[in-house]
């Protein structure tokens, strides 16, 4: 019988292992062939997806108070993120930490753009999919239809952010995915797994911050009501396709911005005396 590759240890990896776990992945996910990164990428938005589903659904009950409200669809929500983890997947917000594999030169910013571009283009279609077949199911008339409404709310709300709210909220947002998925590859099991990614998710969802795949869902879900649902949501203030673009512009680039810039580029200038050249 063969001997593992690694013996087996209930240690998490250290920070600077971790630092070269993560750019070793980041060139394997720069260098993956197109057809298996754009299917990653479906499954990613529909991943964060389900966990946007469970986020909504625990909002809806208006008998919760605020902060119990805020903090237990954080903790649900942390599924789509622990999904991606665990079952594999190509997430854009996960995948802004390639950041440091092209800062030390192992990819080149061709591979850098691609994988962005291509696995962004892949959650959206994921991510709208899945509000498709979740508006189909009949999802939104739980609860005496306060699904569909508290969809509706959050979709206008995030609409009517400032270009500049938006963009920090993105900042904030994608600091605390990055540390998950971070820690994340720390763990050995996937119950150091869950534990890595639960906390910084429920921080990042209960402080109200925005996750741009998650905004690709919830945006869409929000028109489907509005133009087939209720009578009374159709009245509302409509939810667009301009409106979801005015969001993306500005949660994109500060997604960007947290991930790649003040996670991985603040890593890897911490570690990189510790790799080897």
């Amino acid at each position: 019988m063969p001997a593992p590759s690694e013996p087996f240890s209930s240690d998490a990896y250290a920070p600077s292992e971790i630092a070269r776990r993560i750019e070793a992945a980041g060139v394997a996910k720069a260098r993956l062939a197109t057809l298996p990164l754009l299917m990653l990428g479906v499954l990613a938005g529909a991943f964060i997806g389900l966990g946007a589903l469970l986020f909504v659904l625990v909002r809806s009950d208006a008998t919760l108070g605020f902060a119990a409200s805020s903090v237990l669809s954080g903790l649900v929500f942390s599924l789509g993120l622990l999904l991606v983890v665990v079952a594999g997947a190509e997430l854009f917000t996960g995948n802004n930490l390639l950041a440091m594999a092209w800062a030390d030169r192992r990819i080149t910013t061709g591979e850098l753009l691609r994988n962005w571009g291509w696995v962004c283009l892949a959650n959206l279609c994921g991510a709208v999919g899945l509000a498709v077949l979740v508006f189909l199911s009949g999802h939104t008339e739980m609860n005496q239809g306060a699904i569909g409404q508290k969809v509706v709310q959050i979709a206008l709300a995030k609409q009517a952010l400032p270009f500049w709210a938006a963009f920090f909220r993105g900042v904030l947002c994608n600091v605390l995915v990055c540390l998950a998925v971070w820690m994340a590859m720390g763990g050995r099991s996937v119950v150091d797994k869950a534990v890595a990614v639960t906390l910084p998710v429920t921080a990042f969802v209960a402080a109200g911050f925005e996750h741009s795949i998650a905004n690709m869902y919830v945006m869409p879900l929000a028109m489907l009501v509005q133009q087939f649902g209720p009578a009374s949501l159709a009245a509302t203030p409509p939810v667009t396709w301009a409106g979801l673009l005015g969001n993306l512009l500005p949660v994109v680039a500060g997604n960007l911005v947290g991930g790649s810039v003040l996670v991985g580029l603040t890593y890897r200038l911490i570690y990189q005396p510790a790799r080897p050249s």
